[in-house]
């Protein structure tokens, strides 16, 4: 049983390293999907998959607490050396895929319809747009079953297998790309089937991965609908879904308000959110350590065990946050100056480049909490730390905009980050009462 063994560094190391490389796979397939279709010498195609992409990754964004959720339960399953338990847990989450998934299926022309109507585009782009929709939607139950064997994959410290998902996933996905585009001439069609093939593909090798979990479920009569898990299931879930929809809101109202402060500020400040992408890819691995080990150390009752999982994870990540602050402080104006060409949103970005450089340092205490707090399912007390946070937060937002401009809004977002991580600190001790021995 993994609870048995000691947390170590490599075992720490063992958890995020994978997880970190995955991540890093992530732009390249955006980058691809771009760069292929934009083979064809036409505008509104590459119009059509961006804005096609963003609206599925917005839509299948509201069940990412299935990753969250589907990890913390495994994990104390794991733990409490419950295999039937760990594999139900999983088959739950992927019976709530399928249903969402299907759902999706069935109201998106809908949802669709909406989303053009919040982002009106031209005739052109709107036609390619829905026609690269209505293929990839069909992969909707099996990208966010993704979600769910995810979450077993990292509480159960397989993350290679993550990595492997992820390498199989995107580079079957630019192989059908150049297949299906630039072979067949399938266009803004070949794309979306070229995704929505390696979707389903994924989905297969993801079943595989987890086989020996589901037979376990199936065969040891877990209780798949016993009503005191449901019930577990649907309140960590819900609180999950409540933070994240918080959390995306605040980025949400920071983008709308840089909009305010004119045209090249506000692209400076998009240019700038890139460099946070890159903290959250790179300290994402030791998060998510957090969370296999302490969910582990709760569901075998071993406090020493969370202690020691807690002090290595956020070792590592505060030790990321800080080469990551000192390279963006060195090097981020020549980072600067690779994502755009714009004389004046170069100049602009360089005013703003400190916040970056403080933003890793400041906020990873509050990663590294979110994963502890998901480990321990302390869901209720994350969603209640999110909503304290967001409210000093819009507070500020009300206050330092109109008198320090975007240093306001940057000064804004660092006390979110860094209130999360104050809010949350108090509910601590009940991570260690859940580890502690009955």
């Amino acid at each position: 049983m993994p609870a048995e063994r000691a947390v170590t560094h490599r075992r720490v190391l063992a958890i995020a390293l994978p997880i970190v490389l995955s991540n890093a796979t992530i732009p390249i397939l955006g980058a691809v999907d771009t760069g292929v279709i934009g083979q064809l010498g036409q505008a509104a195609p590459i119009g059509a998959v961006g804005i096609g992409a963003v609206i599925l990754s917005s839509i299948y964004w509201v069940f990412g607490f299935l990753r969250m959720g589907t990890s913390g339960l495994v994990a104390q399953a794991q733990g409490a050396g419950d295999a039937p338990e760990a594999g139900a847990h999983l088959l739950r989450a992927l019976a709530i895929a399928g249903m969402a998934g299907l759902t999706l299926i069935l109201l998106h022309p809908l949802l669709f319809g909406a989303a053009f109507a919040l982002a009106p585009a031209s005739d052109e782009v709107e036609s390619l747009a829905r026609r690269y929709l209505a293929i990839r939607i069909w992969g909707a139950p099996a990208t966010i079953a993704l979600y769910a064997i995810t979450g077993w994959l990292i509480a159960t410290e397989r993350t290679r297998g993550v990595l492997l998902l992820q390498l199989v996933q995107n580079g079957l996905n630019v192989a059908l790309d150049l297949a299906f585009v630039l072979g067949l001439g399938w266009g803004v069609g070949g794309v979306a089937a070229a995704t929505l093939i390696a979707e389903v593909s994924g989905l297969l090798l993801g079943l595989y991965l987890c086989r020996a979990a589901l037979l376990a479920a199936v065969t040891g009569r877990a209780g798949m609908l016993a009503r005191d898990k449901l019930l577990r299931l649907a309140r960590v879930n819900g609180d999950i879904m409540i933070r994240s929809v918080l959390l995306q809101g605040s980025f949400t109202t920071f983008l709308f308000m840089a909009a305010g402060q004119g045209d090249t500020t506000l692209a400076a400040n998009q240019v700038l959110l890139q460099f946070l992408s890159i903290t959250s890819y790179a300290l994402d691995g030791f998060a998510f350590s957090a969370e296999a080990l302490v969910g582990q150390a709760v569901g075998a009752r071993r406090r020493g065990m969370l202690v020691r999982a807690v002090q290595l994870s956020s070792l590592w990540a505060g030790t990321g946050a800080a080469l990551l602050g000192l390279s963006f402080w060195l090097f981020g104006g020549s980072l600067i100056d690779l994502l755009t060409t714009a004389p004046d949103v170069r100049l602009v970005a360089r005013d703003y480049l400190p916040w970056l450089a403080a933003a890793p340092v400041i906020g990873v205490a509050s990663w590294m909490l979110d994963g502890v707090f998901i480990g321990a399912t302390l869901t209720a007390q994350m969603r209640r730390a999110m909503i304290e946070a967001v409210a000093v937060y819009a507070l500020l937002l009300l206050i330092l905009p109109a008198q320090f401009g975007n240093h306001g809004l940057w000064a804004a977002l660092m006390v979110l980050n860094a209130t999360r991580a104050l809010t949350m600190l108090r509910f601590y001790p009940l991570a260690l009462a859940a580890a502690t021995p009955r």
